[in-house]
Formats: C-alpha cells, structure tokens, sequence
C-alpha cells in the first residue's frame, strides 16, 4: 500500500490551493449561458471599451422594422430643422404597403417635436413619414440623407428607402445597428423621447393617450438611456438597447426574434448574465 500513499498525499496538498469550483466559470459556460436566446441574430457590446461582449450572426443582413426610426431621428436633428414647426399629417403619411394601423389621424397638426417623441416612444409610422415629407426635397432628399448618415457612421451594410422601417428593403446587421445606437446615444433629445413612458396629443377635441412600445422602460430593474422597438412579418420582433448594466454602458442589438416578447426576455437574459459574468466576459473581449 505505501507506494500509492506519497501520490495521493500529493494529490490531497495540491488540490487545497486550487480556486473552488465554483469560483471558475468552465470554458464556454459564459456563451453557454446565451445558447436560450431567441434571436436570430445579436451583437451586445461594451461602448467605452468598444469590446464586442457577445456575438450571434453580428454580419447578417437583415430588414429591420422600426428600429429605422433612429436614423430617422438623426437626420431630423443633425438638420438643425426648427422643432417648433407645426407638421401636418396628410394621406401621403397612411401606409399603403402594409395597411397597418395609426391613431395619428389624418389633418392632425403637431410640431416637429411632437412627431419626433411619437415616432421614437410609440414607433407611430405616421409621423416619421411627416418628418421625411416635410425635410427640404421631400422624403427622396430625406432618404438620402439617412443613407449618408449611414456611411458617415460606418453602416457598410445598411440601407435605407424609406424613413418608417415599413418596408422589407431598409436592412442592416447586428454590427452596424451597434454603430447607429452610440450615435443616437449621444442625442439628448433621442434619450429622453425613447425612454419616456407617456404622451398625450390633442386630434381636434380628443386627446390621444401613447405609451411606450418599450415594456421594459417602465421595469424596476433596468436602467435605459435609450431604445427603440420594432416589427414587420419580414423582420420578426426587432429590439435595440443601450442600458446600464452593472454600472457600465452596454449596447445590445436583438434580431428577428420569434414571438411577442421574446426580444424582451433576450434582454432580460443578457442583463443576468452580465450581472454574473460582466467582469470577466469584458476580460476576454474581443475589439469592436
């Protein structure tokens, strides 16, 4: 027997200076953690380091709904135009693509900051086309704008033809909505709009109440400095963030998810595992 006794003996001194287990994530448990997501595709990313923290088909060119409604949103503020303007709301703005609904009613006259909150809280399509009909040239000279703007960011491989998110044909990828979100980030204006719980606008002698599309604005357990929803059959249930998690900025990019709430409960799941791996997924960041 006293030949096994000094290698087990070793064995014992050795493992009483080993971390516990439980202290060390194994390998691959921090992705494994995100193997639920529902979204099609993902890209969460650390801004003040520019490390991409997670990653799921980051290149995927795909349509992108309301979430246009940011570019739209910058390019009516980096127009300096007067948001003061009263806008009206003609039949030009009802959606003759996808026949969707609007309780912004035709005849309404709101100022161009008014149109602006609607759009960014409520994602209403109709005043993002007001804002696109009423720039110098029209929605045309608007579309290009937003497609400059696109380039300016660094958006190689996003496109715009309309300032609603409506059609299928306004698409980009995970890595460049990244991109758009810091920008936006950045707009006082955009943050407070976005993240703002209630509006209410007065159509003649009615007063129309808008809430945010956004639920997880009004959670206890989140802190957002901005966002923006959207959805059509071609895009799925598309979502973007920038939130503070752990008391740093994270920008996270959802996709083409499946069912109601699902982008949601993607977020819900990326903040917890932040909130347990946060330090150590940043150590092992990629650049951005």
């Amino acid at each position: 027997m006293r030949p096994f006794r000094f290698p087990c003996l070793f064995l014992l001194i050795l493992t009483a200076f080993l971390p516990p287990a439980q202290a060390r994530a194994p390998s691959g448990e921090h992705v494994a953690k995100l193997a639920t997501l529902q979204s099609s595709a993902v890209v969460i990313v650390d801004p003040a380091t520019n490390k991409v923290l997670y990653q799921k088909n980051p290149a995927a060119v795909m349509p992108i709904a309301s979430l246009t409604k940011l570019m739209t949103a910058l390019v009516v503020l980096d127009a300096r135009q007067d948001l003061r303007q009263v806008l009206s709301v003609t039949r030009a703005d009802v959606d003759r693509l996808k026949h969707s609904s609007s309780r912004l009613q035709v005849g309404t006259r709101l100022t161009r900051a008014d149109m602006l909150h609607l759009a960014l809280m409520s994602s209403e399509n109709r005043a993002a086309s007001a804002l696109g009909r009423h720039y110098p040239g029209g929605t045309r000279q608007f579309v290009a704008a937003m497609n400059r703007k696109a380039r300016a960011l660094g958006m190689r491989h996003t496109r715009y033809v309309e300032p609603t998110g409506l059609s299928r044909h306004n698409v980009s990828t995970p890595g460049d909505l990244a991109r758009l979100v810091v920008a936006a980030e950045k707009k006082p204006l955009i943050r407070r709009y976005s993240t703002d719980h209630r509006f209410v606008i007065r159509q003649g002698k009615a007063r129309t109440v808008y809430g945010n599309t956004n639920r997880l604005t009004s959670s206890a357990r989140w802190r957002i400095r901005m966002q923006k929803t959207g959805y059509i059959s071609e895009a799925g249930r598309c979502m973007v963030l920038y939130a503070i998690v752990g008391k740093r900025p994270t920008v996270m990019v959802f996709l083409d998810a499946q069912g109601k709430f699902s982008h949601a409960a993607d977020a819900n799941r990326v903040r917890s595992w932040l909130a347990r791996f946060g330090a150590r997924v940043l150590a092992r960041a990629s650049n951005w």
